[in-house]
């Protein structure tokens, strides 16, 4: 095999990454051999020219994804061994089972395969490439998933997902079987999911814990589901026998495949109604007291750091008019997906909207992604999900 291209930092710039954390940041870098393009596999060596490991280079502020430690390449079967963990910690997780065969595989930096993401729908693999170095392994990465256990076809999304420094074609095709529709069950409900033209992989697979919570707390409730996409929160309130629920989503597609996802669960169930219309309009416009469980699970308001300031007040915005607008004795799931606003940050945005509200506010339940979205416990960065389940007097 030949030599792989080398990368050395600089004096002590690899304290980090002694630590196993999995980036290199651009500006710890000293030199770099001339011959290394976007998405080659390099070797990192310390100042002093010992071996930290291998990763994918590209352009950037993380200018390394760390695959391996301690070593000058990587072995021949690293994906296969790599996937065949992430499949059998999910096995001993208990979530592949009759009545759920929907998850998430791989989980990027939390599965050591920085720049994958897998979620799997039945007997299909829907695998996104968040670097250029793993848009070039996806035929490896394919064939390794196509020898485990119930894998019949993979298909490759990365059109939004990959850095538009990259200058890559965006690239969305089978690699792996073709493509015949796919109805996935998620704790024994039914959802239509749509890979090919949904968001993300077509399903929020990381409110699965969360949306079983709600379900607890539906019963004889009045529920409203701001941002609902697929009507994940909805339908598990009908489930837990909710007296109403309304799903808004500025998307008329996604309120379209709400009520298709209902019907395939509650048909020709009257107490469900959904709205194709601005979730801060919706809010602004209702009577208060209509509702006495609303559910806040918007869009990431912060996607970088240059938009952390309008992030946090999009979300105390957001949540202050939850509060005005809630019955008293209800009960609000309020989330955020954007990695850059802590937990403290966004714990800090709403109670900043509650005091704005003046109602008494009570945490009851602090939330966050599922065990099939692990955490490496080297990069705190992968804690993106926050949610906080609040009681209001």
């Amino acid at each position: 095999m030949d030599t792989l291209p080398v990368i050395i930092l600089k004096r002590g710039k690899d304290e980090s990454l002694r630590r196993f954390h999995p980036w290199v940041f651009s500006g710890a870098i000293a030199r770099m051999d001339d011959n290394i393009e976007e998405g080659n596999l390099v070797r990192v060596l310390s100042h002093e020219g010992e071996t930290i490991g291998v990763g994918h280079y590209q352009i950037g502020s993380i200018a390394v994804r760390m695959l391996e430690f301690g070593c000058d390449t990587l072995p021949e079967d690293f994906f296969t061994t790599r996937l065949a963990e992430a499949y059998r910690l999910r096995q001993s997780l208990g979530l592949m089972r009759p009545d759920n065969d929907c998850m998430r595989l791989v989980h990027g930096e939390g599965d050591f395969l920085p720049g994958l993401v897998v979620d799997l729908y039945g007997p299909t693999a829907v695998m996104q490439a968040h670097s250029p170095g793993m848009h070039f392994c996806r035929n490896e990465v394919a064939r390794a998933l196509s020898e485990l256990p119930g894998i019949r076809s993979v298909y490759y999304k990365s059109d939004t997902t990959l850095p538009y420094k990259a200058h890559l074609d965006p690239v969305n095709d089978y690699l792996l079987g073709n493509y015949d529709g796919c109805i996935a069950t998620e704790n024994g409900l039914q959802f239509n999911i749509d890979w090919l033209r949904g968001q993300k992989t077509g399903f929020f697979v990381d409110q699965r814990d969360n949306r079983a919570l709600l379900e607890h707390y539906s019963r004889d409730r009045e529920v409203l589901n701001m941002f609902c996409y697929t009507g994940g929160f909805s339908v598990y309130a009908m489930r837990g026998g909710a007296a109403k629920v309304d799903s808004v989503d500025s998307s008329a597609k996604a309120v379209a495949l709400t009520d298709a996802n209902i019907e395939l669960n509650f048909p020709g169930d009257e107490r469900h109604r959904s709205f194709a219309v601005d979730a801060f309009r919706f809010l602004g416009d209702m009577e208060p007291g209509s509702y006495d469980l609303i559910v806040l699970d918007p869009p990431a308001f912060a996607k970088h750091r240059g938009a952390l300031k309008n992030g946090l007040l999009g979300y105390r915005k957001l949540n202050a008019k939850a509060f005005e607008k809630i019955r008293p004795g209800g009960i609000i799931f309020t989330f955020s997906c954007s990695q850059v606003v802590t937990r403290e940050m966004f714990r800090l945005a709403v109670f900043s909207a509650a005091a704005q509200s003046g109602r008494k506010v009570r945490i009851l339940h602090q939330l966050t992604q599922p065990a099939d979205h692990p955490i490496n416990i080297y990069h705190p960065e992968g804690e993106y999900l926050k949610g906080l389940v609040l009681y209001v007097e």
